[in-house]
């Protein structure tokens, strides 16, 4: 009997060990698998990643695609409680355009293919075209509840971002007909960003405190994240290696680390009163983080996991949604509770610029930006 007890032990224990050493050879030979690099299985017709330990490889400064290099550096502003767009001269922080969109515009969108942008009118259920050539007002068409919209990696579809009516709405990317409605199981769902091999993606639900995984290919949910604390999760970015969502919560006051493959909470980082937009530097080493309930941007080492120091508006603020300079010389940001637009200074955190526009400026979109195609909301570029 003793034997036999020895016996089963050493089995177990050969084993446990030989599970540990596949699990590090998993680890080894998919880069970090386990935690969402791994690139062996991308969705079918995505470019190629350029650098597997940096998605944003592609998004270097003045590392513009063909298609934008006629383009003129502008910024555009949508304003939610005036029902309007402002066009910003970067050069000069002076507006030079100006005009009417349909009803509450939330955010100014790149097309997959960069070459138009469009203005998302929320309440009006349209979209109004921007050619960003020469910074005018195209056409609107019909599209229903489009609180925000994101691109599938394979650039198939356009994902309308259907907040009201608790949807992912799958579009012809260049007709923008409905293909198919994906109901979540969540309410307020609004920002999202994708994996590394673009086969899913984590979106945000604000007044659930969840967050839910998509199968981009299927176009089905695949599961949900219950956030630690019942909170407001806003925007979502992921880490330039591939391996962490960063999700920004306004009512947690912070950003949470989420493995998108469980999916799982990994750990919380404080930022500040309002967490709410999230940017990556040219140079893919720091997260830029818009606290909007106190004026301040706060930076998060992607290597170090930590906020490395905080930016403070002058005066304060309610810094929002925006994006950086092709140069990533410049984070532009809106105030979404102070009729303006901030213009700072990436080297050191100074205030350029402040620019005072319409009313509820939201989603602002800097143009054009470096990357090979765009994933949507103001600027997710690959």
């Amino acid at each position: 009997m003793k034997r036999l007890s020895v016996a089963w032990v050493m089995f177990v224990c050969a084993v446990a060990v030989l599970a540990v050493l596949g699990l590090v050879s998993a680890r080894a030979a998919g880069k970090g698998a386990v935690l969402g690099t791994d690139l062996s299985a991308p969705l079918p017709g995505m470019p190629p990643v350029l650098d597997p330990l940096d998605i944003y490889a592609a998004d270097r400064p003045g590392n513009l695609s063909p298609v934008l290099k006629k383009f003129p550096a502008r910024i555009y502003v949508p304003n939610s409680g005036s029902n309007t767009v402002d066009v910003i001269d970067p050069a000069t922080y002076k507006i030079i355009g100006h005009f009417a969109v349909g009803r509450q515009p939330q955010h100014v969108t790149p097309s997959y293919d960069l070459k138009t942008l469009w203005v998302l009118n929320d309440l009006g259920d349209s979209e109004t075209r921007i050619d960003p050539a020469t910074g005018r007002k195209g056409a609107t068409i019909h599209v229903v509840d489009p609180y925000n919209m994101y691109y599938t990696p394979d650039g198939k579809f356009a994902i309308v971002v259907a907040e009201t009516k608790r949807q992912l709405d799958f579009l012809d990317p260049q007709t923008m007909k409905l293909k198919h409605a994906l109901a979540v199981p969540c309410r307020g769902v609004d920002h999202m960003d994708f994996a590394a091999n673009g086969s899913y993606l984590i979106a945000s639900c604000e007044f659930s405190g969840t967050l839910v995984k998509v199968d981009v290919a299927k176009q089905t949910v695949m599961g949900m994240v219950k956030l630690p604390r019942q909170g407001m999760p806003q925007d979502v970015k992921l880490s330039p290696d591939g391996k962490i969502f960063y999700v920004a919560d306004m009512d947690a006051n912070g950003v949470y680390e989420v493995d998108g493959d469980g999916p799982t909470v990994l750990g919380f980082i404080p930022t500040g009163k309002g967490a709410h937009g999230l940017y990556a530097s040219r140079d893919s080493r720091v997260l830029y983080v818009s606290n909007r309930g106190e004026g301040s941007i706060s930076l998060i080492g992607f290597a170090e996991r930590r906020v490395l120091t905080t930016w403070r508006l002058p005066g304060g603020g309610s810094p929002d949604m925006g994006g950086v300079s092709a140069d990533g010389k410049v984070l532009w940001l809106s105030g979404r509770y102070n009729r303006e637009v901030y213009a700072i200074d990436t080297a050191n955190g100074n205030l350029l610029a402040r620019i005072k526009v319409g009313k509820g400026p939201h989603g602002l979109c800097v143009y054009p930006q470096p990357g090979r195609y765009s994933l949507g909301h103001t600027g997710i570029f690959r």
